[in-house]
């Protein structure tokens, strides 16, 4: 994965062959915990979903140093650091957590699919194009790209557990960013303060 500063990310993965990679609720929560450890000190966390066998998250980078300095949003700083140190941290995050569950769940093995995959919401011409497909077909906004990406990943992150049929609303599911979004809940991992500045609305 390559990331750069000033940029946004939807950074996702999934239990290998499809397994559940959470198995009861302590799991989310202590998962939680290990991304408040592993990305807050390089990112924001914009929006996140823990789903039984994946999870999803959305992140806009603001640092490439270990010790977690904040870089300025200038365009450039934005087009001239890259970060393994995110690289690093995320795989840490991913190999601490599964640890973790194969001595609790007396497994073996890896439990995450072998690459993390990362998608530039903000450069989609650039790192990675990201389309998403919804219920009235794929969407793709090539005037604006940059702001209409975040925007869909956003509501495609907190939408999950509905498609999945777990909850009716997506404030229903406890694990996911979208509680805290609507005020229903007062969880300090997301930043609420770019949240608004970037204009992210949960739909």
């Amino acid at each position: 994965m390559q990331f750069e500063v000033g940029h946004i990310y939807h950074i996702y993965n999934q239990g290998n062959n499809r397994q559940p990679i959470f198995f009861e609720r302590e799991h989310y929560l202590f998962f939680l915990q290990k991304m408040r450890a592993y990305l807050l000190p390089y990112s924001d966390i914009l929006a996140y979903c823990l789903m039984p066998n994946h999870f999803h998250v959305m992140v806009e980078v603001k640092s490439t140093e270990s010790g977690g300095a904040t870089l300025s949003r200038t365009p450039t700083n934005m087009a001239s650091s890259q970060s393994d140190s995110l690289n690093r941290s995320i795989g840490i995050l991913l190999a601490s957590y599964t640890r973790a569950i194969n001595k609790q769940q007396n497994r073996s093995g890896s439990l995450f699919r072998p690459k993390t995959k990362a998608e530039c919401l903000t450069k989609p011409e650039g790192i990675t194009p990201s389309f998403y497909r919804t219920s009235v077909g794929t969407i793709i906004n090539t005037h604006h790209a940059e702001t209409h990406y975040p925007q869909v990943c956003f509501n495609y992150i907190h939408q999950n557990p509905v498609k999945a049929g777990f909850v009716n609303q997506a404030e229903g599911w406890e694990f996911s960013s979208c509680r805290d979004v609507c005020g229903i809940r007062h969880g300090t991992l997301i930043a609420k303060g770019r949240i608004s500045e970037l204009r992210l609305i949960a739909e």
